[in-house]
């Protein structure tokens, strides 16, 4: 190859990646334009960039192939085999092809958009970052990233705690003994839950007129060693319902124990063989002794 062949190959590809980088640029700053909550529109900007940033790219290598001579050969050889070819690269890009059918539908019927709080497969959990041509990128409450295939989010099960209404009922469960007061514990876990600052009064104005407490507690079950609670605490959203969770399990213990309700646990009678065999020889023993005092 000439030296006129690699000012080729390099022109080319600074040319696409200036474009692609101004590209960027301009929608990273049009991003900041947008409302917070039109996360529709970010979400498509999101994935139209992408898919303009793999055009030009593909553009850029298509055009490096055509003028250089050495590379044309190659490719003129390549499309000669265009049968194999297109067997082999239809095989390997059925995944690809999928994964961006995937995106488009994502951006199209919008399960999520950029910034929604999703479960999907129940087994990821976090903040939509990015929807690519091929993935979709989720931050988990550990900072860290989840790539997942767009083929395998369409095809499984997407909770969605944000798309419509950010409000969360979190189920908080507690166990009493049976021998507490059920009453007494039902109020003291209202009083904790009430004064936590993320509790949300989800109340319609007809349940505020017929006095309808702001978080309600019920019985949920007879365990076999506890007397099973779960309270009903509204919050704005997820991130607040997670920490008032948390400090709800504290508090409440502790108001527990201040106030005499039991947490129980269960118990276990553990007898050992050896114990057994001693038993058995001694009960033998005194059956033998008994019957000599009769004889």
């Amino acid at each position: 190859m000439s030296l006129y062949d690699f000012l080729v190959i390099g022109i080319t590809l600074i040319l696409c990646y200036v474009l692609v980088r101004s590209l960027r640029h301009f929608l990273s700053r049009y991003y900041r334009r947008i409302s917070l909550r039109d996360e529709e529109r970010i979400t498509s900007l999101k994935f139209i960039g992408n898919i303009t940033a793999f055009v030009i790219y593909s553009i850029g290598i298509m055009i490096v192939v055509y003028n250089i001579p050495p590379l044309r050969k190659v490719g003129l050889s390549l499309f000669a085999s265009a049968g194999i070819l297109a067997a082999i690269v239809g095989f390997a890009s059925q995944a690809a092809i999928s994964n961006i059918i995937g995106g488009v539908f994502i951006v199209i019927f919008k399960p999520f958009r950029v910034g929604d709080f999703v479960r999907i497969a129940d087994t990821y959990v976090g903040i939509v970052e990015d929807v690519t041509i091929r993935h979709t990128v989720i931050r988990s409450f550990e900072n860290r990233r989840i790539i997942i295939p767009n083929s395998i989010v369409n095809t499984e099960t997407i909770i969605n705690s944000s798309i419509i209404d950010d409000k969360v009922c979190n189920f908080i469960e507690f166990g009493i003994a049976y021998d507490a007061d059920i009453d007494k514990a039902r109020e003291i876990i209202k009083r904790e839950a009430i004064a936590h600052p993320n509790c949300y009064d989800n109340r319609t104005d007809e349940e505020i007129q017929n006095n309808q407490p702001v978080v309600k507690v019920r019985v949920i079950s007879l365990a076999d060693f506890s007397v099973n609670l779960r309270a009903f605490v509204w919050t704005e959203n997820y991130d607040k319902g997670y920490d008032l969770k948390l400090d709800l399990l504290e508090s409440v213990k502790k108001a527990f124990d201040k106030e005499g309700i039991e947490i129980p646990f269960p118990y276990r009678t553990i007898v050992y063989k050896s114990d057994l065999q001693k038993q058995q020889i001694s009960q033998n023993h005194n059956v033998g002794y008994n019957q000599e005092d009769k004889g």
